[in-house]
């Protein structure tokens, strides 16, 4: 075919490696400087050996229509998951997990997540947790909106607590003694009614709040906790206690407690109460003083001695004068109740 001095036709070549025959369109033109002929050639397919159709190729030997589509790029995230898995794993361990399911419901997941959080992070504030759980695996396994997180509490009623604390302190009844401690919270609140300026250990100038706290002494594991008023002070406390553990169907207490909760009101209510408990007593009160005077001799003997801590002590029997408040009756019955007070150490 000529089209304006330049003849196009079709060329077939074999390739002798392969037995392809392959198409290529021929041009060819006259070079007027060089005065003789010229052609260029462009590969058009190769030949199918059957129907003798020329089948169009990228010239490489591979159909264009075959080329695979370029996958996009997948989005991938690294999570941490030691730690979470390691508290989870130490909540089944303890039977936190079981009472959670039987009190709270569906809402464990989300309760074991919060708590996680709050024990890993403990400077950081319930506001930055949308930011720890796109970083951590957590119980939850799905993002948790600062409502729902804010809902959370609003969900759980006391009723679900106190169950909670009864299952918790049935497994720590048969093992192990329970402590008791109280702490004080200094906080800037101006919402929370019970944040109020009392006696405050650390000198601190802020109102406070008072928790309560009881147990395990060996495993360390609280199974019981109380907020009261920051102007409560410490021996009051343990009749705030004392009706809780009722409540909780705990009987046969017996309590060891500092000094700090000393008073003659305590000790009435525990003796009101039949229950059995030893408590510190400032060297200073009379009880005391007078014990000790009358006793200072034996202190230093050899048999008095205890050998594990290197301390003489002795103990004796001494005399309380009870009281116990009617509030029913309006009376205030009284009597001499025999105990035996702690050691008196030097």
């Amino acid at each position: 075919m000529i089209n304006g001095g330049i003849y196009t036709t079709i060329v077939y070549k074999k390739d002798m490696r392969s037995g392809i025959t392959y198409a290529y369109d021929s041009k060819s033109h006259w070079d007027k400087e060089k005065q003789r002929s010229r052609s260029t050639q462009r590969l058009i397919g190769r030949v199918d050996p059957v129907t003798g159709e020329i089948v169009p190729t990228d010239g490489r030997n591979r159909k264009a229509e075959a080329k695979q589509p370029v996958k996009p790029s997948q989005d991938f995230s690294h999570k941490y998951y030691g730690a979470t898995y390691l508290l989870t794993q130490l909540a089944v361990k303890t039977g936190l997990v079981q009472d959670l399911q039987a009190c709270f419901g569906n809402l464990t997941d989300m309760i074991l997540s919060i708590a996680e959080y709050l024990v890993l992070e403990p400077e950081s504030t319930l506001y930055r947790f949308n930011h720890w759980q796109n970083m951590n695996v957590h119980p939850a396994n799905q993002p948790i909106s600062s409502q729902q997180s804010s809902d959370l509490f609003g969900h759980i009623t006391e009723d679900q607590i106190s169950n909670f604390f009864r299952r918790q302190s049935r497994r720590r009844i048969p093992d192990e003694y329970w402590a008791y401690d109280s702490t004080l919270i200094s906080s800037y609140s101006q919402g929370l009614k019970q944040v109020r300026y009392g006696h405050n250990k650390e000198h601190d100038p802020l109102a406070q709040l008072n928790l309560l706290l009881v147990y395990g002494e060996q495993s360390g594991l609280p199974f019981y906790y109380r907020k009261l008023s920051g102007s409560i002070p410490d021996v009051k406390t343990v009749m705030k206690l004392l009706d809780d553990l009722e409540a909780l169907d705990i009987d046969k207490t017996k309590l060891v407690m500092d000094r700090a909760f000393y008073s003659k009101a305590n000790v009435d209510a525990l003796l009101g109460q039949h229950l059995k408990f030893l408590i510190g007593i400032r060297t200073g009160i009379k009880l005391v003083r007078t014990n000790l005077l009358n006793h200072i001799e034996e202190l230093h003997q050899f048999q008095n001695c205890d050998d594990n801590s290197g301390v003489y002590g002795t103990t004796v029997m001494t005399e309380w004068s009870y009281e116990q408040v009617r509030r029913y009756k309006q009376d205030t019955p009284s009597g001499k109740a025999p105990r035996v007070p702690p050691s008196v150490l030097q």
